[in-house]
């Protein structure tokens, strides 16, 4: 039995009563699907990581523009489920959150000169879209190389993810300072628990400091645009396949024009200190004593059920 609207004699609020209805329900239109949302969010990563200073102005316009019907609400709740805000000086959302009953560190690299591998290791999370849905991934690299030493995925945000990373790089070696941004993944006990036990200094990028991890942003350029928007991952576990293949070639094959076209593989194995006992000690300061091949990069498990 249908509605009818314009009846004389039963208003609509009695007929909704008659058939046991809301009558908000009698209004309501159904949203399109989380498919939707999902592709709005592919465009939207697509086109940050080429104009990551677009905020929700700029990218409603942007998606206006490809014919999306969209309004500022909208791309701002989708900007924060994928952690992203235009990066200015002045500040970027991560997808790492601060948590306020974490112990922050001070930003230990500013006007430091990095000349060497291991003396800073950097890391950061990014969003890293699918056909369907999407994963996080979490990198550690060398600073001064850009080599790229562990990688996790994982489908939350939770810490384990980077803990298990952290875990790999430093069973490969171990830097004079950790750097990263001021996340809870980051932050917690686990994580730093693990650095204070080998000996590594904590840096912390500065609160609304936006350029203090540009290593690794420049990273996550290189890897969305040479190979995620160039493959569209179908699964978890295509994703991970595919990240896999490319950070061995990133490390191993593509030359970078700051390395003198060398490749971070090649930088990283060169000047390399395995250990304390293999370092040459100048004052405070100490230089490779030994040349060492590059570690192979290991394929990191899915913290969370693969599909």
């Amino acid at each position: 039995m249908a509605i009818e609207r314009d009846n004389p004699k039963l208003p609509v609020g009695r007929q909704c009563e008659l058939l046991g209805l809301g009558r908000s329900s009698l209004y309501y239109r159904p949203g399109r699907d989380e498919s939707y949302n999902e592709h709005l969010m592919q465009l939207i990563d697509k086109q940050y990581t080429k104009t990551p200073f677009y905020g929700v102005p700029k990218m409603t316009i942007f998606l206006r523009r490809k014919g999306h019907l969209v309004n500022p609400k909208r791309i701002r709740r989708l900007m924060r489920r994928m952690g992203l805000e235009a990066i200015y000086p002045r500040s970027k959302r991560d997808l790492s959150l601060p948590d306020k009953a974490h112990k922050k560190y001070p930003y230990l690299l500013k006007g430091l000169e990095i000349t060497r591998p291991d003396q800073v290791w950097a890391t950061d999370i990014t969003y890293i879209r699918m056909y369907r849905g999407w994963v996080y991934l979490a990198a550690i690299m060398d600073w001064f190389s850009r080599y790229v030493i562990a990688w996790e995925v994982s489908l939350t945000l939770e810490a384990d993810f980077c803990v298990t990373a952290l875990e790999q790089a430093l069973a490969t070696g171990c830097p004079e300072i950790f750097n990263s941004d001021q996340g809870s993944q980051f932050t917690s006990d686990d994580f730093t628990g693990l650095l204070h036990e080998a000996g590594v200094l904590i840096s912390m990028d500065g609160k609304g400091r936006a350029f203090d991890n540009i290593m690794v942003e420049r990273l996550w350029r290189s890897v969305k645009y040479e190979e995620v928007y160039l493959k569209d991952f179908q699964t978890v576990a295509e994703s991970k396949l595919g990240l896999g293949r490319y950070f061995e070639f990133y490390n191993n094959e593509r030359p970078h024009q700051s390395l003198n076209y060398r490749t971070p593989a090649e930088v990283y194995g060169a000047g390399r200190i395995v250990t304390p006992d293999d370092a040459v000690w100048n004052g405070s300061e100490r230089f490779a004593a030994v040349a060492v091949t590059p570690v192979a990069l290991r394929a990191p498990s899915v913290t969370a059920a693969s599909t």
